[in-house]
């Protein structure tokens, strides 16, 4: 592999936090095991969890100079501190495997998308279904839709809409498509990424996904939607771009951001 190509690669492997972040965690290894053996040289040596929150320290402390996102700094101190624990615990392997799958299932490619689950509540579901037009035929899809609540409950609310919601992970895409089946309800689920769909067969697409995507499906929105669609997007801004309408569904919550196109 040439140089260029070896970056290139390196690049695009390094691109996720949480292989950066793994790799942090690797590179505070070194220190910390130094500073372990000078203390040990002076006659102080250092118990297991001292060793341990040295080593979540330092990883936090890398993180934040790093530039991660404030989250990854309490992950980084906490994640030895939890392997010592599950350590001390001696469970079966089994155990380990079991809750590795369901993890998988759940967050699926988070690492990858950096958006993690956010649910939305009733009242949100209740202001999106007011923004909706009156017409019948409307399309509307809940991108990163989770456990399908807004799609069921715009599906319940408007039988003349045709919502969709469309997830990643595997098992709460499962979850809301036995909810539809089992309910009747005409909501449909795809499992898939919401960077593959036409935005412009939607005539609102609603998203509650994570700061580090919003400007690129923004970009998406814009470049896609017809005249007139809206983009819907609750607690997150996509600045610089200033909404059209900003509603606060219940005092202390964060806001939805409406654009339309």
């Amino acid at each position: 592999m040439t140089p260029p190509r070896l970056l290139s690669f390196l690049h695009a492997a390094l691109r996720p936090p949480a292989v950066r972040a793994l790799c942090i965690q690797v590179a505070a290894l070194l220190p910390c095991a130094l500073l372990a053996l000078l203390a040990e040289a002076l006659g102080h040596g250092l118990t297991l969890f001292q060793a341990v929150l040295l080593q979540g320290v330092l990883a936090s402390a890398l993180t934040w100079k790093l530039g991660l996102a404030p989250w990854w700094r309490v992950i980084q101190l906490l994640f030895p501190l939890a392997l010592m624990v599950t350590s001390a615990l001696a469970l079966p392997p089994i155990v380990y495997l079991v809750i590795f799958i369901v993890l998988l299932g759940w967050y699926w490619s988070t690492f990858r998308t950096q958006v993690p689950y956010f649910p939305s509540s009733q009242p949100v579901w209740e202001a999106v279904a007011a923004l909706l037009p009156a017409q019948p035929g409307l399309r509307v899809i809940d991108v990163g839709s989770g456990l399908g609540g807004m799609t069921l409950h715009l599906a319940r609310l408007r039988p003349d809409v045709d919502c969709t919601g469309i997830e990643l992970a595997p098992l709460p895409w499962l979850y809301s498509f036995l909810r539809a089946r089992f309910t009747g309800s005409r909501a449909r689920f795809i499992r898939g990424d919401y960077e593959k769909l036409q935005f412009g067969e939607y005539d609102v697409v609603f998203a509650y996904l994570s700061p580090a995507v919003m400007n690129a499906l923004y970009a998406k929105a814009r470049r896609e939607m017809k005249v007139g669609s809206l983009l819907v997007s609750y607690e997150f801004a996509i600045p610089p771009y200033i909404p059209d309408k900003t509603i606060f569904t219940t005092e202390g919550a964060p806001p939805l951001y409406v654009w339309r196109f």
